[in-house]
């Protein structure tokens, strides 16, 4: 079975030692040669200087192809389509178009009065300049707004027709939710390749937490495994096995594609995708 392609997303920094962090996991994780990296928004698009910095700086000093993340929330569409250009004229050439999340303390989306109503405009936009390749996201289990599966189905495929060329999900816990929604946007006439997001687990009670808040469902036999790991100190250990056993059976089931949600800590992403067969190349010295 050979490697997969990867690709990492990272968030910008908003302190001097998230700096750090990030820069040591963008040092870390180069060297496995990603196909791109994305960059997200904060909430409310509240990162939105220091995202268009961390662009810039991962495409000029690492050579890295960034797909910047670009949102709806709050802005005019002169405002939004700005920023686009902005990120042209600093190399960009891919964009991960989003809704997204509403401001803090603000209970939904309200698209502003002359800004994008919906990611389905927004993608329609980006593609009608003719200067990104665009990818947007995916839901393998409802969004906390849809009605169902079905429904964010039919909302990916609208999304693919206004011109993306590919999308990432949201990151789950078993294989089969995955498949079953692959198999569901085949049924729904949808091509274009649909990446599975993997998310590393760091810390299970934070990662359980944010899944049952996006609406991803929680196992029960994962939520036992890692209660009985943190008791013998070994719960890196099964976090990295998990992981690579998640993408190994993606990858048995022909999905060619991963994207890993690194929350900026690049050593369990780096196992993981050594275990799969990705590693840096190999330079050979000249012998004199």
């Amino acid at each position: 079975m050979p490697a997969p392609r990867i690709s990492f997303e990272f968030f910008p920094p908003k302190t001097l030692d998230a700096s750090f962090r990030l820069w040591e996991t963008v040092q870390v994780l180069a060297p496995l040669r990603p196909g791109f990296v994305s960059v997200t928004y904060g909430a409310g698009g509240t990162t939105r200087a220091l995202t268009h910095e961390a662009v810039e700086v991962l495409g000029r000093n690492w050579g890295l192809n960034v797909a910047a993340h670009l949102t709806c929330v709050e802005q005019t569409r002169a405002e939004t389509m700005a920023i686009a250009e902005a990120y042209a004229k600093a190399g960009v050439r891919e964009i991960v178009a989003l809704r997204g999340d509403p401001p803090k303390g603000a209970g939904r989306f309200e698209p502003h009065p002359d800004g994008f109503a919906s990611s389905v405009e927004l993608v329609a936009a980006l593609a009608e300049t003719g200067r990104f390749k665009v990818r947007v996201g995916a839901y393998p289990e409802p969004h906390p707004e849809s009605a169902d599966t079905a429904a964010d189905v039919a909302w990916l495929k609208r999304k693919i027709d206004a011109g993306a060329s590919s999308a990432i999900t949201q990151f789950f816990f078993e294989a089969e939710t995955f498949l079953r929604f692959r198999d569901a946007c085949a049924a729904a006439g949808i091509a274009a390749p649909v990446i599975p997001g993997i998310l590393p687990i760091e810390n299970w009670d934070g990662a359980a937490r944010f899944a049952r808040r996006c609406g991803a469902s929680v196992p029960q036999w994962m939520e036992d495994a890692f209660a009985a790991a943190a008791r013998d100190g070994r719960a890196e250990l099964l976090a990295v096995a998990v992981c690579t056993e998640l993408c190994d059976r993606l990858l048995s089931e022909g999905v060619e594609d991963l994207h890993f949600y690194t929350l900026n800590r690049p050593h369990l992403t780096r196992d993981v995708c050594h275990a799969l067969g990705v590693t840096p190349p190999v330079v050979l010295e000249k012998v004199a």
